[in-house]
């Protein structure tokens, strides 16, 4: 089995300096470090970044995918590990995922301790990644996952949920598409990508996101036409819901300009049932589209790949159709 392994850096890479954890191993270092890889795949290593995650930009993730499109049209390649920082792997699993859609396994996996600290988990997450990446093969898998701590998650589903601990990543209302351990992978579910594709892998589009909570006002949301805005993603409460100063200044624009709305609840689904000025059934008036379980920083994503997609705001809404 031959895998292409593309490193951008991120804990799993970082060492502590006199400035502060950075990362500056590479690739070839990781997988040096876990021996028991030549088991299971010829890895080919491939530097591509060298960044902690929370740096990344658009033009980072279309670097990645680049790379992720070209190891997908080569057929030598049975699967793709991508190591990255954890602060924003769903983000980049999801872009790859919805732009992409590739037919090879895409694999992203991290750490949540440092090579320099005492049990680093980054060789066993690369061991759990290799693991996974051979028995999707076997099954014919395509899309992207995330594995990490002897789980593997759809880019569709995962979000981090802990700052440091090392079972950080779930998959809310739906779990993990597969588990490992001594006995070897189990699948749960089809191991196929869950993410609508959307023809578009530029994120140019400028879409601020604004969050709700008590008292918070609307003036990001007013000024935003003024701003050269493309779009809008708001992160309500609830089932989708904004605070009245919010849902004024949306009424305001959303005719100008397609919104998003998410919630800020881990599980469940947006919907429009309540009135009154910020209520969702109000928002749904007011032409806004509901992003379902998807979380903010994901919505974006898609958001920001669907205005590059289509010129007309019925074709931009309707990608989060549900």
């Amino acid at each position: 089995m031959n895998i292409t392994l593309l490193g951008t850096g991120g804990t799993i890479a970082s060492t502590d300096t006199d400035s502060g954890a950075t990362p500056n191993k590479s690739g070839a270092d990781l997988v040096d470090a876990v021996p028991e890889l030549e088991d299971y795949a010829s890895i080919a290593v491939q530097e591509i970044l060298q960044v902690p995650s929370f740096e990344l930009d658009g033009e980072a993730l279309e670097t990645i995918g680049e790379e992720v499109a070209r190891a997908d049209r080569n057929q030598d390649v049975d699967a793709v590990i991508i190591t990255h920082g954890t602060d924003t792997i769903e983000e980049t699993a999801y872009y790859l995922d919805v732009a992409l859609h590739p037919s090879t396994p895409v694999f992203l996996t991290g750490a949540q301790r440092r090579p320099d600290e005492t049990s680093p988990d980054g060789p066993a997450n690369l061991l759990t990644t290799v693991r996974a990446a051979r028995a999707f093969h076997n099954r014919t898998a395509s899309g992207v996952f995330l594995a990490f701590n002897e789980e593997i998650h759809a880019a569709r589903r995962v979000t981090k949920t802990h700052t440091s601990k090392l079972e950080t990543f779930s998959s809310p209302s739906a779990g993990p598409v597969a588990t490992l351990d001594h006995a070897g992978v189990r699948l749960h579910r089809s191991p196929t990508s869950e993410s609508d594709h959307v023809p578009a892998t530029e994120l140019d589009a400028v879409v601020p996101m604004v969050k709700s909570g008590i008292g918070v006002a609307g003036d990001r949301i007013r000024t935003a036409p003024e701003r050269d805005v493309d779009g809008l993603v708001v992160e309500g409460t609830g089932l989708g819901n904004v605070t009245a100063d919010i849902g004024a200044a949306i009424e305001q624009v959303a005719a100008d300009l397609p919104i998003v709305v998410t919630s800020r609840c881990l599980a469940g689904r947006t919907a429009s049932v309540y009135g009154s000025v910020g209520g969702g059934d109000r928002l749904n008036d007011y032409g806004v589209v509901f992003a379902a379980d998807l979380p903010a920083h994901k919505a974006r994503i898609k958001l920001q790949l669907a205005l590059s997609a289509f010129d007309r705001v019925e074709k931009v809404n309707a990608v989060f159709a549900d």
